[in-house]
């Protein structure tokens, strides 16, 4: 009987060793099949991006589509500019894991990038249910994609594939299928980074877990992976971006504006700079104060119930909480409530909310800094853009056959000018915080 019972406290540690290891499950039936591995997380000190990094953004034609490229890219520019990290995307329509190891070192590696992302396993999973010669071809050629990036000292973030979703050819079981298939690409990245020491990018969980929520909330036309059941339109391509900004180890510490009413000071914190703020009207109860902010934060508005814009995104994954906090801060209150206005708009808070903090970026969707964050973010828009044509066409073309030097030397000279517009288009924004008392 002790031996029996032994055994079976052994098989009870294994049971619960093997639960632990998975990710919380929703309490749905929708997802009792799935089994996906806890990912590991960066420790909360440890941030994988270094100052002046240049950073490859690779994969199929979801990455092509430059959504969630062009997100990651202008969040680096604008909410981190002290990183100064330096982004080109290399999204290819179509390819498999095998077809950017082939082109890895014409098109990326001549670059020297020092840290890059993948998101393959889409089209490597081909569009039907599990077999092990999927999986042991997804694992050969991501193993071989992450040892080729090791070999050129370049640091990896190991995207899982997307999910997929209902479009008119496929009925419920086959995309759940496809999407067991595709978790278990996920599960297989997971080991691949774990054997490797590559940082890996959750992008399937948070999107299947976000999408099924939203189809609760918002009804069955809410399409997380797009309305053709693959390519994500701009909700479900925040939340990959969200999934590797997470992977990259950023905090999300924008900035914290506090104001004293007892003193009437105020003190912002680095990378905002105090103008003026008038010490007897925010003494009394009422007055605003203005700063100069060289960090923005990231700025998005739009109907969280719809799949086309950020905002959906930002309502079903923690964005705001975990990457875009720009706090005010209220402290000895003499009020029981202040009307805070910021921009264009306003809004009233108990004095208690303002003295734990208010995040400004997720109150004030359009804010002060909009305005100057859309110009960035259409620079960034245009310099990705014309990084498919030198790569996809004038890379791949005859001319790059004959001479291959001076096609790169040529396209680096056009893309140029559009990297120093990115750069002109940041510029710091002045804006007016008015706390009054109600």
């Amino acid at each position: 009987m002790k031996w029996l019972f032994a055994v079976l406290f052994s098989l009870g540690l294994v049971v619960a060793s093997s639960a632990q290891s998975l990710e919380v499950k929703p309490a749905d039936s929708y997802f009792e099949k799935f089994k996906p591995l806890r990912a590991p997380a960066p420790a909360p000190a440890r941030l994988l991006l270094k100052q002046g990094d240049r950073l490859a953004i690779c994969g199929d034609s979801i990455t092509e589509q430059k959504m969630y490229s062009r997100a990651i890219e202008t969040y680096l520019t604008v909410c981190v500019p002290d990183l100064e990290i330096a982004v080109r995307q290399y999204g290819w329509g179509g390819e498999t894991a095998p077809g950017f190891l082939a082109r890895m070192t014409n098109d990326c590696l001549r670059f020297k990038p020092t840290v890059a992302t993948t998101c393959y396993g889409m089209n490597d999973h081909g569009y039907r249910p599990y077999e092990e010669s999927i999986g042991k071809r997804y694992r050969d050629y991501q193993t071989a994609i992450v040892e080729a990036f090791l070999a050129a000292k370049t640091r990896v973030v190991l995207g899982s594939p997307g999910c997929v979703g209902l479009r008119q050819d496929w009925d419920a079981a086959s995309v759940e299928a496809k999407n067991l298939n595709l978790c278990t690409l996920r599960n297989i990245d997971i080991e691949i980074a774990q054997k490797t020491g590559a940082s890996f990018a959750d992008v399937f969980w948070p999107m299947l877990t976000a999408g099924y929520v939203a189809q609760q909330k918002y009804g069955t036309n809410f399409a997380i992976a797009g309305k053709d059941g693959v390519h994500p339109g701009w909700a479900g391509s925040f939340v990959m971006a969200y999934a590797f900004l997470k992977a990259f180890g950023l905090q999300g510490e924008l900035g914290t504006f506090t104001v004293d009413l007892g003193s009437g000071t105020v003190q912002v914190t680095s990378g905002h700079q105090l103008l003026s703020a008038p010490a007897p009207l925010l003494k009394s109860g009422a007055g605003s104060f203005q700063v100069r902010s060289r960090r923005y934060p990231f700025c998005a508005a739009g109907d969280v119930a719809q799949d086309d814009n950020i905002c959906a995104a930002m309502a079903l994954v923690p964005f705001n909480q975990e990457l875009n906090r720009l706090t005010l801060v209220v402290t000895k209150p003499r009020a029981a409530r202040y009307r805070v206005s910021w921009g264009k708009d306003s809004k009233s808070y108990a004095a208690e909310q303002l003295a734990k903090g208010v995040n400004l970026a997720a109150e004030f969707p359009r804010n002060p800094f909009s305005e100057a964050f859309d110009k960035v973010d259409a620079a960034v828009a245009a310099k990705q853009e014309y990084e498919t044509r030198q790569i996809k066409t004038l890379f791949h073309g005859p001319e790059a056959t004959l001479a291959m030097k001076t096609v790169a030397s040529l396209t680096e000279r056009a893309r140029a000018p559009l990297v120093a517009r990115i750069r002109e288009a940041f510029v710091p924004v002045t804006h007016s915080i008015q706390v009054v008392a109600e």
